[in-house]
């Protein structure tokens, strides 16, 4: 089941019909309250979140997904007005794995949802984790690039494996910079820049595994 909130009927309507032409099963609903008392009932496996609704707007509606342990793991992609880069930024911060800048294609909007739920059901604690010519290994704390060992620095290691723990997922600089250095740290998300840069470099070719969206932060492709 996929939840779609959305105050807009006539978009509304098209997202699910889309979707259950998908051979998803979907409801709609057009704000948050509806959204949380179908959530007493049914917990779905993806939400689409517009930011823009009446009563409670989406980010706050996310804010609360997230900080509730029923729903905190449902993988959430926000709706953003097209050019609302701020909106983005602040909706990826507060926890939602992707975005969709309206207006949006409904071939596009099904290819981001069946994505998200591929990536998500195999996002876990691997001990190993792959990547086209990457390998990481978190018990031996080592990562090699076809099987050779490249020596990185922790904090480059952390970011290579939250990357790899979640592939496909766009962070922005700010969400890196707390992830990674931790909320609390003193510093610029100029860091995470320069960082970046020095593991690309590490990485040689498969620096471009990692790929910078512009306006909003980085994120790791899947490599066959």
């Amino acid at each position: 089941m996929i939840y779609c909130v959305e105050d807009d009927n006539s978009i509304r309507g098209l997202v699910i019909y889309s979707l259950n032409s998908a051979g998803f099963d979907a409801a709609g609903f057009s704000d948050g309250e509806s959204l949380f008392a179908a959530l007493a009932d049914e917990l779905p496996e993806l939400i689409l979140l517009d930011i823009m609704l009446p009563g409670e707007d989406g980010l706050t509606i996310l804010k609360k997904l997230r900080n509730d342990a029923r729903t905190a793991r449902i993988p959430i992609i926000m709706e953003t007005a097209k050019g609302e880069e701020y909106d983005r930024v602040i909706g990826l911060d507060a926890g939602a794995d992707d975005y969709l800048s309206k207006p949006f294609g409904m071939m596009e909007m099904v290819s981001r949802v069946k994505a998200l739920l591929r990536r998500t059901a195999g996002a876990g604690d691997s001990a190993v984790l792959r990547n086209g010519r990457l390998t990481l290994n978190n018990e031996e704390h080592t990562v090699l690039l076809d099987g050779e060992r490249i020596t990185l620095t922790l904090k480059e290691y952390e970011l290579l494996r939250l990357f790899m723990e979640h592939l496909g997922k766009v962070y922005s600089r700010e969400k890196l910079f707390d992830s990674v250095w931790g909320a609390d740290t003193i510093g610029e998300t100029r860091t995470v820049d320069v960082h970046i840069g020095t593991l690309r470099t590490k990485l040689g070719e498969c620096g471009g595994y990692i790929e910078t969206v512009r306006g909003v932060g980085y994120r790791m492709e899947a490599q066959p």
